[in-house]
């Protein structure tokens, strides 16, 4: 049964319509400013945030409205093509634990998850609740702007794996976001964080809008280290099971992302990364196992 908090969700069209002009006029007013941040910077206890990495100004947004308008009307369309969808499935894959308990963050009508994996729990988050009534992955899901209210619903220690999908250039908020997503994975748990070149412009923040992928790739790397306690996280770009580090093969992967959407993904964990038997892709000479051994990722 999916469970929805009301208190986050957004009214339905008809009853938005009925909201007095004077209301909208101050919601827009105060949509317009950047959220003052209850948040002490420099705590070093884990799961606190230690340092802040937006600047005000690199927080803002071209659309300066109510993020609760622009995702009132559900959309029922893929935001980016299938071939980027296959790798997110295919890392969700290979990093998040069989018969775990997942939270997909700012989620929507469609699961990227295995389909073949079981999954203890899957709960979801979004802004729009007609999109995830429709995702048949979720348990259930709660509706809240991040920008707003960065909470998540949840005990401490509740998920083993946080995934969040082509959404992580809209928040304005991302220290206190990532310290939730902290709070709540346990002690060893993964968070994944898949992105493209596909994006809503006018409501990015300023930092993503026409940074380069590397320099967005940073970007989500240092939201992860602004948090005490995520392991350093990775950036990788290829799930091929076999890469090719010859100036040809590098080439031959610049040319296939030029024709689709670019896949970029940031993974890290809560205090330490587990490793399994069922893990290791392969097993070198003196018996060590190692993971995700293809992946191509971006160096510092």
């Amino acid at each position: 049964m999916r469970v929805v908090h009301a208190a986050d969700v957004v009214a339905p069209a008809h009853e938005r319509a009925r909201t007095s002009e004077r209301t909208n006029k101050k919601r827009r007013s105060r949509a317009t400013k950047i959220i003052t941040r209850a948040v002490s910077f420099g705590d070093q206890r884990a799961g606190s945030v230690r340092r802040e990495v937006l600047r005000r100004e690199e927080r803002q947004k071209l659309d300066g409205g109510a993020d609760a308008d622009f995702y009132s009307q559900p959309r029922f369309v893929t935001h980016v093509d299938d071939d980027f969808i296959a790798r997110v499935t295919e890392l969700y894959r290979r990093r998040l634990p069989r018969n775990g308990s997942v939270l997909d963050l700012c989620s929507s009508w469609v699961s990227h998850l295995p389909r073949e994996i079981e999954y203890k729990k899957v709960w979801g988050h979004g802004m729009n609740a007609t999109e995830l009534g429709r995702n048949d992955r979720l348990d259930g899901f709660f509706v809240r702007d991040f920008n707003v209210n960065p909470k998540i619903d949840a005990k401490d220690e509740t998920f083993d794996a946080v995934t969040i999908c082509v959404s992580v250039q809209y928040l304005q908020r991302p220290e206190e976001v990532f310290a939730e997503i902290f709070r709540v994975l346990k002690p060893g748990g993964v968070c994944v964080v898949t992105f493209s070149n596909r994006l809503f412009y006018s409501k990015a923040v300023s930092a993503w809008r026409d940074a380069t992928g590397y320099a967005r790739t940073q970007l989500v790397k240092q939201y992860f280290g602004s948090v005490n306690g995520f392991t350093a996280p990775e950036a990788i770009t290829d799930l091929d099971d076999v890469v090719d580090d010859s100036l040809f093969g590098k080439l031959r992967r610049l040319f296939a992302r030029s024709q689709g959407d670019p896949f970029y993904a940031v993974v890290a964990y809560r205090n330490f990364k587990p490793i399994v038997a069922e893990d290791c892709t392969r097993l070198i000479e003196d018996g060590e196992c190692l993971t995700d051994s293809s992946f191509d990722s971006i160096s510092d």
